[in-house]
């Protein structure tokens, strides 16, 4: 929490002052009534002692002032808003390895799967673009806000050798730079990447374009499919074929979120893919914000001092 004002809370010594000044009349008032009468006859004169009672209304109305105080700084807090509009770029490992069965019923159609259903909870403001990249990146959408295209776009990935992972991030990274407001502001962008392996191919490292993306302040989110089990099948010279194994490789993609704030899950099964895309629509659907919750503080101060000066009519009446 921050102040606009913090010079105000300067007024907050006057709480524990004024518990002293009510202490001290507290003692001085039994000194005082103990002249008038013996402190073993008490107990004839009055029914019961009101205990906590008697202190309720002042610390209502103590607490009342603390939040009066505060108001008057004009606190502030960090809370969670929707984002009205952004980009989200999704980018699709499509290389060979990504037809390995390990997440059924292979890793590239649990990730299409995945995507479909993220894309469709995501706001209908959202521009949403597709890349997809294995020897190399290429756009299978442009940022649009017509979710009719997105089927098509994703049943348009098709598997090939290499893997372009920074070429991939480089190029969702322009798309969503281009993309303006109806203010002709750029709204802001998040890259969503979803590959099993690292860097193969391609002209630009990860590393190169993760800090493109940090100085535009995008944030890359990855998500690290397959199991250590994984194979796959390749057809090789004279009709023969060969199995081999494609364990997922987390590394490049740690990097690559690590450097641009994002955030890095492995979803070892179609299951948890399903899981990790509902949070993290809402997590790239949402964005931290500095309010002013002055009205929380005045609200509540309002409501202390009513209920503080009922109940101290009330007691006072009642309490010797």
């Amino acid at each position: 929490m921050s102040f606009e004002w913090p010079l105000a809370l300067i007024g907050l010594v006057v709480v524990p002052v004024l518990v002293v000044l009510y202490v001290l009349r507290e003692r001085r008032r039994e000194r005082y009534a103990s002249r008038f009468t013996s402190p073993a006859l008490l107990p004839n004169l009055v029914d019961s002692r009101p205990g906590w009672r008697r202190h309720l209304p002042l610390a209502l109305l103590l607490a009342a002032l603390t939040a009066m105080v505060v108001g008057v700084a004009r606190p502030h807090a960090q809370v969670s808003v929707q984002r009205e509009e952004a980009t989200v770029m999704v980018v699709i490992d499509t290389s060979l390895s990504m037809g390995a069965d390990d997440v059924a019923p292979t890793r590239l159609q649990a990730a299409l799967k995945a995507a479909r259903g993220f894309i469709a909870r995501m706001p209908e403001k959202y521009r949403v673009g597709i890349v997809g990249f294995a020897g190399r990146a290429y756009v299978a959408l442009p940022p649009t806000d017509d979710r009719s295209l997105v089927p098509t776009a994703l049943n348009s990935l098709k598997r090939g050798q290499g893997t372009s992972l920074g070429d991939a991030v480089a190029l969702a990274t322009q798309l969503g730079r281009r993309q303006r407001r109806s203010d002709g502001t750029i709204p802001p962008t998040a890259i969503l990447v979803i590959s099993d392996g690292a860097q193969m191919t391609g002209r630009t490292q990860p590393g190169a374009a993760a800090l493109k993306a940090r100085s535009l302040h995008i944030p890359v989110y990855a998500i690290l499919l397959g199991t250590p089990d994984g194979v796959i099948t390749v057809e090789l010279a004279g009709g023969f074929q060969a199995q081999i194994r494609v364990p997922p490789n987390p590394e490049t993609l740690q990097t690559v979120t690590r450097v641009t704030g994002g955030r890095f899950i492995i979803a070892p099964n179609d299951d948890r893919l399903r899981e990790i895309y509902q949070k993290l629509g809402s997590r790239l659907g949402s964005r931290r914000q500095s309010r002013e919750i002055t009205d929380f503080f005045a609200g509540g101060s309002a409501a202390l001092l009513l209920f503080g000066g009922a109940l101290s009519a009330f007691w006072f009446r009642r309490v010797p």
